[in-house]
């Protein structure tokens, strides 16, 4: 039994390695709002569209894309809350319960199977409830808006507090009795009961899970993503009960409940602790506060990282522990993974780049001491006989961070006018604060010396944040023909993005010819293979070499 219970924490093992690789970010389509917009009488940026084709066709991908990762990170959920003590327990008595009573082994497996559908119906409905209730727009709104971000941030502490063992998130006591009798009633809508009963009363220890995910869904910007985020819990939390039905057998195989499951239970309280950092990252970019920079997050995620591995190493007890004999060899693999990922942070307090967290960290720029972001700039002097004419500080420098030492611009009109000044292509960079896949594009693939080289050297890069919170000037605060009110710095380049280029993704980049305000190659999304995003700036600059190669002949 002891070898069980061995495979089963490394299990888990991965299983807490996938939660963390999977980033919403990925899970965060980085889509951000273009509602509640304001202008006066100034003109919008005149851009003219790409074909609405290519566009739609590339935001295609990028969404089939994003609900993947969301399908996914439902399902690392769902195989946690497998291991819940609310829900492991149950798996035997329920198993045990179809194949006492199911006659036949074909109608056990028959009513598993839907009951595993009827799992799965209650957590799509649930998804679906979300989407209804709040509206596409106010999902996609929800991802930078400051109240929602700091209420999300204390939702999750208070989820990670309950996994801690601080208390329980039960629901009312009548709701599962309520379900407990219609279970009783017997055929397919006994068996729906039955599945509604296991989703109330194992909502203590699901409920911070799920509601970690649908958070994360809401915030991605894809409308179906709370449904699919949903679909992935249910099925990976569906499949062990069709499973051990089939097969009945294996059931000897489980290990038996113990203090293991709550050791479980509070590994993954201090994962929420530390996810729920990245919603109080988001309130603190989007509103210039900067209380809450890359040091600052960096430190707190060493500080509960650390206690997480000295947790598993026995030296921590909780209110719920139970005492621990000896550390088993699969646990003493885990904690050795969660300190040496500790370890692995502690370079960023000085700059390292930490690549494989980048999309949940503060931008670079926000560190107060990098030794790092210096030894970027290769060629210095040519990139400096580049910016000769273009003394002058950039318009809203002020307020964005400068990533990698690069020296872009902020405001659209300004860029263009330099880029027409030097004769180079333009590199348009939809960004946003609570954009995960920017912060990891410009962490781990503007980084590489030839991207690099060729962002800093052979574009002019414009960056326009979509979800930033500044209020534009008066005079330039309008109510478009849409009825849309611009009235931020993102209201504005979000109108730009979604009215120009049928795109609301970000990051999205759009390389164009400033004389014509055409793009040179059809704009894309993240692209996290160095190679082919040096390819992409590459057709970028070939196309503009062509084009004034024309120009000359003619």
């Amino acid at each position: 039994m002891r070898a069980h219970r061995n495979g089963l924490l490394l299990f888990l093992a991965v299983l807490l390695i996938s939660l963390f690789s999977i980033n919403a970010e990925a899970l965060t389509a980085d889509t951000v709002s273009s509602a509640g917009v304001s202008f006066s009488t100034v003109t919008l940026p005149v851009v003219k569209p790409v074909s609405k084709k290519t566009i739609i066709k590339a935001a295609h991908i990028q969404t089939k894309q994003t609900l993947w990762a969301i399908f996914l990170a439902g399902m690392a959920g769902g195989f946690a809350a497998l291991l819940m003590p609310c829900i492991f327990p149950m798996l035997p008595l329920t198993v045990s319960y179809f194949t006492k009573n199911g006659g036949e082994k074909g109608s056990a497996v028959s009513k598993a199977l839907l009951y595993g559908v009827s799992i799965m119906v209650i957590y799509v409905v649930l998804g679906l409830l979300v989407t209804i209730i709040f509206g596409a727009d106010a999902l996609n709104s929800l991802s930078t808006n400051g109240v929602f971000n700091f209420g999300f941030f204390l939702l999750i502490v208070a989820f990670a507090a309950s996994f801690l063992g601080a208390f329980e998130i039960n629901l009312p006591s009548s709701w599962v009795n309520k379900m407990d009798q219609n279970a009783d009633k017997g055929g397919m809508l006994g068996l729906f009961f039955m599945a509604a009963t296991l989703s109330l009363v194992s909502f203590s220890c699901t409920g911070p899970i799920i509601g970690y995910l649908l958070v994360q869904a809401a915030t991605s910007g894809a409308l179906m993503g709370p449904a699919i985020g949903m679909l992935g819990f249910s099925f990976a939390l569906a499949i062990p009960f069709a499973l051990f039905a089939m097969f009945p057998s294996l059931l000897s195989a489980l290990p038996k409940s113990g203090g293991w499951l709550n050791s479980v239970k509070v590994t993954l309280g201090f994962l929420e602790l530390a996810l729920s950092l990245k919603f109080l990252s988001n309130v603190d970019l989007a509103y210039h506060w900067h209380l809450f920079d890359r040091e600052v997050f960096l430190v707190l995620w060493i500080v509960i990282f650390g206690l997480m591995g000295i947790y598993l190493l026995g030296k921590l007890k909780l209110s719920h522990d139970s005492d621990l004999k000896y550390i088993s060899v699969p646990r003493l693999f885990l904690a050795i993974i969660v300190l040496s990922f500790t370890v692995y942070m502690i370079p960023g307090l000085w700059g390292a780049p930490l690549r494989s967290i980048s999309a949940f960290l503060p931008p670079q720029a926000t560190q107060d001491f990098d030794l790092y972001t210096s030894s970027l700039k290769i060629n210095n002097s040519a990139s400096a006989a580049n910016n000769d004419t273009d003394i002058k500080p950039h318009r809203y420098a002020a307020l964005f961070d400068k990533p990698l030492g690069l020296n872009p611009f902020f405001d659209y009109d300004e860029g263009v006018a330099y880029a027409k000044r030097v004769h180079k292509p333009v590199m348009i960079d939809f960004t946003g604060h609570a954009c995960v896949n920017c912060r990891k594009m410009e962490a781990s693939i503007w980084s590489d010396k030839q991207v690099y080289q060729r962002i800093s050297q052979d574009y002019v890069l414009i960056q326009l944040y979509v979800d930033d919170k500044t209020d534009l000037a008066a005079n330039e605060q309008i109510t478009t023909p849409e009825g849309r009110h611009i009235q931020t710095i993102g209201n504005k380049w979000s109108y730009m993005q979604t009215s120009k280029f049928e795109a609301n993704s970000q990051p999205f980049y759009v390389l164009l010819d400033p004389a014509t305000g055409d793009p040179l190659v059809t704009p894309q999304g993240a692209d996290f293979d160095p190679a082919s995003y040096r390819r992409y700036l590459d057709s970028g600059l070939d196309a503009f070499k062509s084009i004034n190669q024309k120009i000359v002949t003619q």
